[in-house]
């Protein structure tokens, strides 16, 4: 069980909850300071005084002061009409990593809602009733407004779900589950739409995938070096205590644990008359190292962010000042996912390289052509290695 307080959560804890093989709940802690932000936010409609988001419109209709009669009816149409989301819905697990994400950031106690508001998403999350969050609709410098619309939609009975495996209104699966919709109070419809986790909850699955693809691609690598009779020479110690980098000398260390006995190898060594081998399998450590590098990078800014308030404005209890900012802007992550699709693509790149060894005539060590024993009649693996490079 995750006692969610705003703090930073892993990337293993996120795809833990997204599958559904860990359970949250709302900490105490996190409980007493939401409520000591709301305490903010109710004296400043009792006292009437204008405030972004609370008593006035949106962007470019922020000058725009609204009646104190009509404040509720302000969030729930800003979720209505930003709720205009496109094309095909995200996965199940991207959905309920958002809720995740979406109710640790209000749990850091800044963006001025009532703890009921925290206490329905992490519910949807035990009852397993998942938001229908469309794909497009985002640009990320605004926030995810759509997707976060979507998801604060069916928090409110609005919209649709998915629960136990059929998509339906929302209204009707929270019903089924036993979930009082949520009635939005002031500011709660902006609180709930500001924020990066959108992109931060598909990013963040994608990176936990990513971190497998990189280890799999060291024992690829290491089945393809046995099987052109390579060497292990390349991934000595010593080669990489001279240049040092964290993820090459973890891949090199992998390389060797995975060849250390070589039978192959062993039985090859005599009769070998090659120097070196090929750059594909010679510098995984140095490729395959990086590419770690750069994941690791990525995860930590991911990781920060999810311990982040992200909304606009925030509210500080302390003091009692609301400040406008701009914590929700999505640059921090979209920078470190494309540095990671960089990084990603030049380690397909170098095991499509590999692939091509093996299946290559003209330089696979004497295995079949296209590894088929019917060159000719057989393409073998021929089309594989074309639809790789398309990869």
């Amino acid at each position: 069980m995750i006692q969610l307080r705003g703090q930073r959560l892993t990337l293993e804890q996120i795809a833990a909850v997204a599958n559904g093989q860990e359970q949250v709940a709302l900490s105490a802690e996190a409980r007493s300071r939401i409520e000591a932000s709301r305490t903010v936010v109710e004296k400043i409609v009792e006292e009437n005084r204008t405030v972004y988001g609370v008593n006035t419109g949106f962007g470019k209709l922020s000058d725009v002061r609204i009646e104190r009669g009509q404040l509720r009816e302000l969030q729930l149409n800003l979720v209505r009409s930003h709720s205009c989301g496109l094309g095909d819905p995200l996965s199940e697990a991207e959905a309920r990593a958002m809720l995740l994400l979406r109710a640790n950031v209000l749990a850091c106690g800044l963006s001025g809602t009532r703890a009921i508001v925290s206490e329905t998403l992490v519910t949807m999350l035990q009852r397993g009733v998942t938001p229908v969050i469309p794909e497009k609709g985002s640009v990320g410098a605004s926030g995810d407004l759509a997707p976060l619309a979507h998801l604060a939609l069916a928090a409110i009975g609005e919209g649709e779900a998915f629960y136990k495996g059929e998509r339906l209104a929302s209204a009707d699966a929270l019903r089924r589950a036993e979930i009082e919709p949520l009635q939005l109070e002031v500011k709660e419809g902006l609180a709930l739409l500001n924020g990066t986790q959108a992109m931060g909850a598909v990013g963040a699955l994608a990176l936990h995938r990513a971190e497998r693809v990189v280890r799999l691609a060291d024992v690829s690598g290491a089945m393809s070096l046995e099987a052109l009779k390579g060497t292990p020479v390349a991934f000595d110690e010593r080669i990489h205590a001279a240049r040092s980098h964290t993820g090459q000398v973890e891949v090199a260390t992998h390389l060797r644990e995975l060849l250390q006995g070589s039978e192959i190898r062993k039985s090859h060594l005599e009769n070998d008359p090659r120097v070196q081998d090929a750059y594909s399998l010679r510098c995984m450590p140095q490729v395959h190292g990086a590419v770690r590098d750069t994941l690791r990078y990525a995860r930590g800014i991911v990781e920060t962010e999810t311990g982040s308030a992200t909304d606009n404005p925030l509210v500080f209890a302390e003091t009692g000042d609301v400040l406008s900012g701009g914590n929700f802007h999505g640059a921090p992550l979209a920078l470190a996912f494309d540095f990671a699709a960089i990084a990603l693509t030049d380690l397909l790149s170098i095991t499509e390289r590999r692939i091509d060894r093996l299946v290559n005539p003209d330089a696979n060590e004497d295995l079949p052509p296209f590894l088929t024993p019917h060159a000719g009649t057989s393409s073998g693996f021929m089309m594989l290695q074309v639809t790789a490079v398309a990869l």
